[in-house]
Protein backbone atom coordinates (compact mmCIF):
# COMPACT_ATOMS: atom_id res chain seq x y z
CA UNK A 1 0.00 0.00 0.00
CA UNK A 2 2.84 2.42 0.83
CA UNK A 3 4.50 1.68 -2.52
CA UNK A 4 1.27 2.42 -4.42
CA UNK A 5 0.75 5.67 -2.51
CA UNK A 6 4.33 6.71 -3.20
CA UNK A 7 3.90 5.97 -6.92
CA UNK A 8 0.70 8.01 -7.11
CA UNK A 9 2.33 10.94 -5.31
CA UNK A 10 5.38 10.69 -7.57
CA UNK A 11 3.55 10.95 -10.86
CA UNK A 12 1.13 13.56 -9.47
CA UNK A 13 4.08 15.78 -8.58
CA UNK A 14 5.67 15.03 -11.95
CA UNK A 15 2.54 16.06 -13.85
CA UNK A 16 2.11 19.20 -11.72
CA UNK A 17 5.67 20.35 -12.30
CA UNK A 18 5.40 19.57 -16.01
CA UNK A 19 2.31 21.75 -16.47
CA UNK A 20 3.69 24.52 -14.26
CA UNK A 21 6.94 24.81 -16.18
CA UNK A 22 5.25 24.64 -19.58
CA UNK A 23 2.69 27.24 -18.57
CA UNK A 24 5.43 29.69 -17.54
CA UNK A 25 7.37 29.08 -20.74
CA UNK A 26 4.64 29.18 -23.35
CA UNK A 27 2.14 31.65 -21.94
CA UNK A 28 4.60 34.44 -21.18
CA UNK A 29 4.37 35.74 -24.77
CA UNK A 30 2.25 38.89 -25.19
CA UNK A 31 3.30 40.12 -28.63
CA UNK A 32 2.29 39.10 -32.15
CA UNK A 33 4.20 35.85 -32.58
CA UNK A 34 3.21 34.49 -36.01
CA UNK A 35 6.20 33.16 -37.97
CA UNK A 36 8.75 34.03 -35.29
CA UNK A 37 10.48 30.64 -34.97
CA UNK A 38 12.83 28.53 -37.06
CA UNK A 39 13.11 24.77 -37.67
CA UNK A 40 9.40 24.81 -38.59
CA UNK A 41 9.76 21.45 -40.37
CA UNK A 42 9.44 19.96 -36.87
CA UNK A 43 5.80 21.08 -36.83
CA UNK A 44 4.90 18.98 -39.88
CA UNK A 45 3.45 15.58 -38.90
CA UNK A 46 4.86 12.38 -40.35
CA UNK A 47 2.54 9.49 -39.41
CA UNK A 48 -0.30 8.78 -41.89
CA UNK A 49 -2.71 7.61 -39.19
CA UNK A 50 -2.32 10.91 -37.33
CA UNK A 51 -2.75 13.05 -40.42
CA UNK A 52 -5.82 11.06 -41.46
CA UNK A 53 -7.38 12.07 -38.13
CA UNK A 54 -6.74 15.79 -38.50
CA UNK A 55 -3.28 15.58 -36.87
CA UNK A 56 -4.91 14.81 -33.51
CA UNK A 57 -2.90 11.99 -31.97
CA UNK A 58 -1.49 13.04 -28.61
CA UNK A 59 -3.91 10.80 -26.66
CA UNK A 60 -3.67 7.68 -28.85
CA UNK A 61 -1.93 4.94 -26.88
CA UNK A 62 -1.30 2.50 -29.77
CA UNK A 63 1.06 4.43 -32.06
CA UNK A 64 4.02 2.34 -30.83
CA UNK A 65 7.41 3.71 -31.96
CA UNK A 66 5.84 6.61 -33.91
CA UNK A 67 4.79 8.09 -30.59
CA UNK A 68 8.28 9.62 -30.51
CA UNK A 69 7.05 12.15 -33.11
CA UNK A 70 3.76 12.91 -31.32
CA UNK A 71 4.00 12.35 -27.55
CA UNK A 72 6.90 10.30 -26.16
CA UNK A 73 4.64 8.97 -23.38
CA UNK A 74 2.73 6.99 -26.04
CA UNK A 75 5.73 4.69 -26.49
CA UNK A 76 5.30 3.59 -22.88
CA UNK A 77 2.12 1.72 -23.83
CA UNK A 78 3.89 -0.31 -26.53
CA UNK A 79 3.02 -3.99 -26.05
CA UNK A 80 5.51 -5.51 -28.51
CA UNK A 81 9.21 -6.16 -27.98
CA UNK A 82 10.31 -4.43 -31.18
CA UNK A 83 8.48 -2.00 -33.43
CA UNK A 84 9.65 -0.42 -36.68
CA UNK A 85 7.96 2.32 -38.68
CA UNK A 86 8.66 4.15 -41.93
CA UNK A 87 6.70 7.09 -43.38
CA UNK A 88 6.93 8.96 -46.66
CA UNK A 89 5.21 12.02 -48.09
CA UNK A 90 5.73 13.90 -51.37
CA UNK A 91 5.34 17.41 -49.97
CA UNK A 92 4.82 20.75 -51.72
CA UNK A 93 7.20 22.07 -54.39
CA UNK A 94 8.78 18.65 -55.00
CA UNK A 95 9.95 18.46 -51.37
CA UNK A 96 10.23 14.93 -49.97
CA UNK A 97 9.53 14.04 -46.34
CA UNK A 98 10.93 10.86 -44.77
CA UNK A 99 10.51 9.55 -41.22
CA UNK A 100 11.57 6.36 -39.47
CA UNK A 101 11.33 5.11 -35.88
CA UNK A 102 12.19 2.06 -33.78
CA UNK A 103 11.28 1.11 -30.22
CA UNK A 104 12.52 -1.61 -27.87
CA UNK A 105 10.31 -2.65 -24.97
CA UNK A 106 12.41 -3.79 -22.00
CA UNK A 107 11.78 -4.46 -18.32
CA UNK A 108 13.32 -1.05 -17.56
CA UNK A 109 11.02 0.84 -19.91
CA UNK A 110 10.67 1.55 -23.62
CA UNK A 111 13.67 2.95 -25.51
CA UNK A 112 13.00 4.55 -28.89
CA UNK A 113 14.89 6.28 -31.68
CA UNK A 114 13.51 8.35 -34.53
CA UNK A 115 14.75 10.20 -37.59
CA UNK A 116 13.02 12.85 -39.71
CA UNK A 117 14.26 14.41 -42.95
CA UNK A 118 13.01 16.98 -45.43
CA UNK A 119 14.84 16.92 -48.76
CA UNK A 120 14.31 20.17 -50.66
CA UNK A 121 16.18 18.96 -53.71
CA UNK A 122 18.72 20.78 -55.82
CA UNK A 123 18.39 24.36 -57.01
CA UNK A 124 20.48 26.50 -59.40
CA UNK A 125 23.13 28.68 -57.81
CA UNK A 126 23.29 32.07 -59.51
CA UNK A 127 25.35 35.23 -59.36
CA UNK A 128 24.34 38.61 -60.72
CA UNK A 129 26.45 39.90 -63.61
CA UNK A 130 27.85 43.31 -62.76
CA UNK A 131 26.09 46.14 -64.60
CA UNK A 132 23.46 43.86 -66.15
CA UNK A 133 20.05 42.51 -65.24
CA UNK A 134 21.03 38.91 -65.83
CA UNK A 135 22.52 36.15 -63.70
CA UNK A 136 25.21 33.59 -64.32
CA UNK A 137 24.46 30.00 -63.29
CA UNK A 138 27.36 28.73 -61.20
CA UNK A 139 26.01 25.24 -60.65
CA UNK A 140 23.54 23.84 -58.12
CA UNK A 141 23.12 23.70 -54.36
CA UNK A 142 21.00 21.52 -52.08
CA UNK A 143 19.07 22.01 -48.87
CA UNK A 144 17.96 19.57 -46.15
CA UNK A 145 16.35 19.57 -42.71
CA UNK A 146 17.19 16.74 -40.31
CA UNK A 147 16.12 15.64 -36.84
CA UNK A 148 17.36 12.67 -34.80
CA UNK A 149 15.70 11.70 -31.51
CA UNK A 150 16.26 9.26 -28.67
CA UNK A 151 13.48 8.65 -26.17
CA UNK A 152 12.74 6.90 -22.91
CA UNK A 153 9.22 6.18 -21.72
CA UNK A 154 7.73 4.06 -18.99
CA UNK A 155 4.38 3.04 -17.55
CA UNK A 156 4.36 3.93 -13.85
CA UNK A 157 0.98 2.22 -13.49
CA UNK A 158 -1.22 0.34 -15.95
CA UNK A 159 -3.02 3.64 -16.66
CA UNK A 160 -0.25 6.23 -16.66
CA UNK A 161 2.96 6.70 -18.64
CA UNK A 162 5.50 9.46 -19.17
CA UNK A 163 8.17 9.99 -21.79
CA UNK A 164 11.15 12.21 -22.57
CA UNK A 165 12.94 12.72 -25.89
CA UNK A 166 16.21 14.41 -26.72
CA UNK A 167 16.51 15.66 -30.30
CA UNK A 168 19.35 16.91 -32.47
CA UNK A 169 18.06 19.15 -35.26
CA UNK A 170 19.92 20.66 -38.19
CA UNK A 171 19.05 22.69 -41.28
CA UNK A 172 21.49 23.17 -44.13
CA UNK A 173 21.33 25.44 -47.19
CA UNK A 174 24.37 25.12 -49.46
CA UNK A 175 27.40 25.70 -47.18
CA UNK A 176 25.37 27.38 -44.42
CA UNK A 177 23.73 25.52 -41.55
CA UNK A 178 22.15 25.82 -38.12
CA UNK A 179 21.71 23.16 -35.44
CA UNK A 180 20.44 22.72 -31.90
CA UNK A 181 19.52 20.24 -29.14
CA UNK A 182 15.83 20.13 -28.19
CA UNK A 183 13.70 18.40 -25.59
CA UNK A 184 10.24 16.79 -25.82
CA UNK A 185 8.24 15.56 -22.86
CA UNK A 186 4.77 14.14 -22.36
CA UNK A 187 2.30 12.22 -20.25
CA UNK A 188 -0.63 9.92 -21.11
CA UNK A 189 -3.29 8.91 -18.60
CA UNK A 190 -6.31 6.58 -18.69
CA UNK A 191 -8.80 8.29 -16.39
CA UNK A 192 -10.91 5.22 -15.61
CA UNK A 193 -14.00 7.02 -16.93
CA UNK A 194 -14.89 4.39 -19.52
CA UNK A 195 -12.17 4.63 -22.21
CA UNK A 196 -11.32 8.31 -21.74
CA UNK A 197 -7.60 9.04 -21.87
CA UNK A 198 -5.85 12.38 -21.58
CA UNK A 199 -2.51 13.42 -23.03
CA UNK A 200 -0.22 16.41 -22.68
CA UNK A 201 3.11 17.17 -24.31
CA UNK A 202 5.67 19.89 -24.88
CA UNK A 203 7.66 19.62 -28.11
CA UNK A 204 10.75 21.38 -29.45
CA UNK A 205 11.79 23.08 -26.22
CA UNK A 206 15.29 24.53 -26.38
CA UNK A 207 17.48 27.59 -26.39
CA UNK A 208 17.73 29.92 -29.39
CA UNK A 209 19.85 28.90 -32.36
CA UNK A 210 21.69 31.06 -34.89
CA UNK A 211 21.78 30.97 -38.69
CA UNK A 212 24.92 32.82 -39.86
CA UNK A 213 24.56 35.90 -37.58
CA UNK A 214 20.80 35.88 -37.07
CA UNK A 215 19.39 34.25 -33.88
CA UNK A 216 15.97 32.62 -33.89
CA UNK A 217 13.86 30.75 -31.35
CA UNK A 218 12.63 27.18 -31.42
CA UNK A 219 9.07 26.22 -32.54
CA UNK A 220 8.00 25.11 -29.05
CA UNK A 221 4.41 23.90 -28.80
CA UNK A 222 2.25 22.81 -25.88
CA UNK A 223 -0.51 20.26 -26.60
CA UNK A 224 -3.46 18.96 -24.61
CA UNK A 225 -5.66 16.17 -25.94
CA UNK A 226 -8.38 13.66 -25.13
CA UNK A 227 -9.56 10.46 -26.84
CA UNK A 228 -12.42 8.07 -26.14
CA UNK A 229 -14.67 5.53 -27.87
CA UNK A 230 -18.19 6.66 -28.73
CA UNK A 231 -18.96 3.13 -29.94
CA UNK A 232 -17.45 -0.06 -28.56
CA UNK A 233 -14.00 -0.28 -27.00
CA UNK A 234 -10.50 -1.34 -28.02
CA UNK A 235 -11.51 -5.02 -28.03
CA UNK A 236 -14.84 -4.63 -29.88
CA UNK A 237 -15.50 -5.85 -33.42
CA UNK A 238 -16.84 -2.42 -34.30
CA UNK A 239 -15.37 0.69 -32.77
CA UNK A 240 -15.50 4.45 -33.31
CA UNK A 241 -12.80 6.52 -31.63
CA UNK A 242 -12.95 10.30 -31.42
CA UNK A 243 -10.06 12.54 -30.48
CA UNK A 244 -9.56 16.25 -29.83
CA UNK A 245 -6.36 18.20 -29.44
CA UNK A 246 -5.70 21.82 -28.42
CA UNK A 247 -2.42 23.37 -29.58
CA UNK A 248 -0.62 26.38 -28.14
CA UNK A 249 2.48 27.20 -30.26
CA UNK A 250 4.95 29.95 -29.43
CA UNK A 251 5.06 31.07 -33.09
CA UNK A 252 1.36 31.26 -33.95
CA UNK A 253 -2.21 31.38 -32.73
CA UNK A 254 -3.99 28.61 -30.84
CA UNK A 255 -5.54 25.82 -32.93
CA UNK A 256 -7.75 22.77 -32.47
CA UNK A 257 -7.48 19.42 -34.25
CA UNK A 258 -10.17 16.74 -34.24
CA UNK A 259 -10.55 13.28 -35.71
CA UNK A 260 -12.60 10.10 -35.95
CA UNK A 261 -11.52 6.50 -36.56
CA UNK A 262 -13.85 3.62 -37.42
CA UNK A 263 -12.42 0.13 -36.83
CA UNK A 264 -13.77 -3.17 -38.15
CA UNK A 265 -12.46 -6.11 -36.10
CA UNK A 266 -9.21 -4.18 -35.59
CA UNK A 267 -8.28 -5.10 -39.17
CA UNK A 268 -9.64 -2.32 -41.39
CA UNK A 269 -9.82 1.36 -40.42
CA UNK A 270 -11.46 4.42 -41.96
CA UNK A 271 -10.45 7.86 -40.67
CA UNK A 272 -11.41 11.50 -41.04
CA UNK A 273 -10.41 14.73 -39.39
CA UNK A 274 -10.89 18.48 -39.36
CA UNK A 275 -8.61 21.32 -38.23
CA UNK A 276 -9.92 24.59 -36.80
CA UNK A 277 -8.38 28.09 -36.87
CA UNK A 278 -5.86 27.34 -39.63
CA UNK A 279 -5.30 29.63 -42.61
CA UNK A 280 -5.48 26.94 -45.28
CA UNK A 281 -5.58 23.46 -43.71
CA UNK A 282 -9.04 21.96 -43.25
CA UNK A 283 -10.17 18.36 -43.66
CA UNK A 284 -8.31 15.08 -44.00
CA UNK A 285 -9.17 11.43 -44.53
CA UNK A 286 -7.47 8.07 -44.72
CA UNK A 287 -7.57 4.35 -44.13
CA UNK A 288 -5.47 1.65 -42.49
CA UNK A 289 -4.96 -2.11 -42.68
CA UNK A 290 -3.74 -4.27 -39.80
CA UNK A 291 -2.19 -7.51 -41.07
CA UNK A 292 -2.23 -9.30 -37.71
CA UNK A 293 -2.47 -12.12 -36.88
CA UNK A 294 -1.45 -13.26 -40.38
CA UNK A 295 1.40 -10.79 -40.80
CA UNK A 296 2.94 -8.37 -38.25
CA UNK A 297 2.47 -5.32 -40.48
CA UNK A 298 0.28 -2.21 -40.41
CA UNK A 299 -0.27 0.04 -43.44
CA UNK A 300 -1.77 3.54 -43.24
CA UNK A 301 -2.63 6.08 -45.93
CA UNK A 302 -3.95 9.64 -45.66
CA UNK A 303 -4.77 12.71 -47.72
CA UNK A 304 -4.81 16.18 -46.13
CA UNK A 305 -6.34 19.25 -47.74
CA UNK A 306 -4.31 22.47 -47.60
CA UNK A 307 -6.79 24.74 -49.34
CA UNK A 308 -5.24 26.72 -52.18
CA UNK A 309 -2.00 24.76 -51.79
CA UNK A 310 -3.64 21.47 -52.74
CA UNK A 311 -3.57 18.02 -51.12
CA UNK A 312 -0.77 16.13 -49.38
CA UNK A 313 -0.54 12.33 -49.37
CA UNK A 314 1.23 10.30 -46.66
CA UNK A 315 2.12 6.62 -46.32
CA UNK A 316 3.20 4.75 -43.18
CA UNK A 317 4.30 1.13 -42.80
CA UNK A 318 4.80 -0.45 -39.36
CA UNK A 319 6.30 -3.81 -38.47
CA UNK A 320 6.06 -5.51 -35.07
CA UNK A 321 7.94 -8.31 -33.35
CA UNK A 322 6.29 -9.73 -30.23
Amino acid sequence: MKVKNFTKKFYSILVFLFFLIMNNILYSQEFRKTATAGFVFLEVPANARITGMGEAGIALSDLNSDGIFVNPAICGFTNTSHNFSFSYSPYFAEIKQYAASYSFNSSAGVFSVGALMFDYGKMPKTQKVAGQKVYDILGTFSSKSLAFAISYSRMLTDKFSFGLSLKYVREQIDVYSASNILLDGGVLYYTGLKSLRLGAAIQNFGTDAKFINDPFKMPAVFKLGAAFEILGDLSSDYRITTIFEAIHPNDGDEKINSGLEFSWKNIFFIRSGYKFFYDEETYSMGFGINGEPYAPFNFDFSISNYGRLGNIMRLTLQAKIL
